[in-house]
């Protein structure tokens, strides 16, 4: 993937190429040292594809989606967006391309403006409409395509459930037309009876749309069901990707085993059959990484080689991505 030659033509219209984002953290009055949160990321997504994004808190995940969309500057690494590479110079104008819905529809909508305002806002920026009539006619059909009422326009963010706020940052994300779409966690935050509409409403947009989407989330059941495809992360590096079924399935990386020994099964029968893996361990610092694998401290398969040399991802076979010596 990496080693690719990217045209225009290209059958990836996301390829990200050892991605790093590296903070410095203060650890003394004129000493910093880098906070490893993504470390050599790289992965593709196809037109009208979901790559599903999954691991635990503080894993790197949301920072990946931030510094595809520039809002963090990245630290090393290539981002192709339709074979063109992304830089600062060329980001707001394929801004309009690539959108972000947010995990917390409390904290990503500005209080003082209207539902109309707020959905008419990337229209403004962008200079999408020829007159106010266009605008609103623009706005009613966004909110129309992700299940809100006309009516609804003229109210404020704070008069609506969770699960409408985040109907309305999805229209927001909508309103120029974008062919690709980070949702970072865009249902961890609401009720389980509503993730399931929302979730369905995402896969019924992307039907209609043919939107590409990152989606980041730590629920593997939610990530199952929405992804073509499915990488896991764990401290700021990919170590599994494969198709969701596949990976579901015949799932190879020993952390990937024990996401997926956690999921809870409905039927009690097979739920009482299964064996819960549990790690050992607490996931180390980002500061403070440890030598080789970045995994090795919390794996009952480690070995030798595993902590002088870091395991790069290697095709199993069908495209079934794994970093790990002993997998």
């Amino acid at each position: 993937m990496s080693g690719e030659n990217m045209t225009k033509n290209s059958e990836y219209l996301v390829d990200v190429r050892d991605l790093k984002q590296h903070f410095p953290v203060k650890v003394g009055l004129f000493k910093t040292i880098p906070l490893k949160a993504v470390d050599g990321v790289s992965f593709s997504i196809r037109p009208g594809e979901t790559l599903g994004l999954v691991g635990e808190s503080g894993c790197g995940k949301t920072t990946v989606g931030r510094s595809l969309l520039r809002l963090y500057q990245p630290t090393g690494g290539e981002f192709y967006f339709d074979g063109e590479l992304v830089t600062d110079r060329n980001i707001k104008t394929l801004r309009k391309k690539m959108q972000m819905v947010f995990q917390d529809p409390y904290s990503s909508l500005n209080p003082r403006m209207t539902v109309e305002d707020i959905i008419g806002e990337p229209l403004d920026v962008h200079h999408l409409y020829a007159n106010a009539k266009e605008r609103r006619e623009k706005v009613l059909h966004l909110m129309e395509l992700v299940g809100l009422n006309a009516e609804h326009a003229t109210r404020y963010a704070h008069e609506f459930s969770g699960g409408q706020r985040q109907r309305i940052g999805i229209a927001r994300a909508l309103a120029v037309d974008p062919q690709f779409i980070v949702c970072d966690e865009p249902v961890s935050a609401l009720d389980v009876s509503i993730q399931a509409q929302v979730i369905n409403m995402f896969e019924e947009l992307q039907e209609k749309l043919g939107v590409a989407y990152l989606f980041i989330a730590h629920d593997l059941l939610v990530v199952h069901h929405i992804s073509n495809r499915i990488a896991v992360m764990y401290l700021g590096r990919i170590v599994e990707i494969a198709d969701a079924d596949e990976l579901n399935s015949h799932p190879v990386h020993p952390y990937t085993l024990s996401l997926l020994s956690a999921v809870p099964i409905p039927d009690p029968k097979t739920a009482r059959q299964g064996k819960r893996i549990i790690l050992e361990g607490d996931v180390p610092s980002p500061l403070k990484m440890p030598s080789g694998c970045p995994f090795r401290t919390r794996c009952r398969y480690a070995t030798e080689q595993c902590s002088q040399e870091c395991p790069s991802l290697t095709d199993r076979g069908g495209g079934h991505m794994v970093a790990c010596w002993n997998a």
